[in-house]
């Protein structure tokens, strides 16, 4: 639910019971007005005034529960004491509220409230014809379909919400799991190339196969940095990702290990946007794992 109102920033329930105070004071007034002619009624109309004006307090967190409550008190009101110059207004806000705020089926139960609440409020109206009480039926029944259908259209913005945030989510996973396969199966081949190599001239080349292996310690350290980069993605998005100037870190594994490899960049490709130069290290970083791995490349 929303914490704060429209207006100003104010909480929600300040501004609904800001609302019920100032229709509260409006039908206490009108009462007062009127206390001659109601004689021993008049307690008993103020304090109707208080639960019908009371439950717009309630008109977001509760909203089936207060038009109950205010349209009960509409109804008693009516038919006991006379129908309130105001309380029809009271019941209007409600009604919209309830259609706005309330669940789908909650909401639908609006319509089957108003209606004996329109007929006990024109009861108590003498003189009035019929053709009004289906003017404020009509009325009353287009506000609660406003009401009804804003909410239904926050339901579907909302759930329009949820779904670009999964796929958004299912993109990040995707990437992340491209990543790591272009890293896992680089170094992987890597370090193997570079432990073969060295397994070879371990006998014959004693500081060779040495050199063999200190690269691929070398090898599974900038592994290791480059996998702490890519899932740091999950912790935060700072780290930059590589690019022209880091194709030395794919290269360099592959040339101490024997394979003789030449990196030239053209000129036009300085300054290209970071995620063409992260393109670009995946595709070569890519090319040269399978140029070893399927096609057991020396050059």
């Amino acid at each position: 639910t929303a914490a704060a109102a429209r207006f100003g920033g104010l909480p929600a329930l300040a501004v609904d019971v800001a609302m019920a105070a100032a229709f509260l004071v409006a039908m206490v007034a009108i009462r007062v007005a009127g206390a001659a002619e109601l004689g021993d009624k008049f307690l008993a109309a103020v304090a109707l005034s208080v639960v019908i004006a009371g439950s717009l307090v309630a008109r977001r967190r509760a909203p089936l529960g207060a038009y109950l409550v205010g349209s009960v008190g509409l109804i008693v009101e009516s038919l006991w004491i006379g129908s309130g110059q105001i309380t029809q207004y009271v019941n209007l806000i409600g009604l919209y509220s309830l259609g706005h705020y309330a669940s789908r089926w909650r909401a639908l139960v609006g319509p089957v409230i108003l209606l004996p609440g329109i007929l006990a409020y024109f009861a108590g109206e003498e003189g009035e014809s019929p053709a009004a009480a289906v003017s404020v039926l009509f009325w009353w029944l287009l506000a609660w379909a406003a009401g009804y259908s804003f909410a239904r259209r926050r339901e579907r913005m909302e759930a329009h919400r949820r779904l670009m945030r999964r796929e958004a989510i299912i993109n990040e996973r995707v990437r992340i799991a491209r990543e790591l396969h272009d890293v896992i199966g680089h170094t992987v081949n890597a370090m193997l190339m570079q432990a073969g190599a060295g397994r070879m001239v371990l006998d014959s080349d004693p500081q060779r196969a040495r050199e063999m292996l200190v690269s691929v310690e070398r090898t599974g350290r900038n592994a290791l940095a480059e996998l702490d980069r890519v899932l740091g993605v999950l912790r935060a998005d700072d780290d930059p990702e590589p690019g022209l100037d880091d194709l030395d870190t794919v290269v360099r594994p592959l040339v101490d290990a024997g394979m003789a490899v030449n990196v030239d960049i053209d000129p036009a490709a300085q300054g290209l946007p970071r995620s063409l130069e992260l393109s670009a290290y995946r595709i070569v970083q890519e090319a040269l794992t399978n140029a070893m791995k399927h096609g057991r490349a020396r050059t």
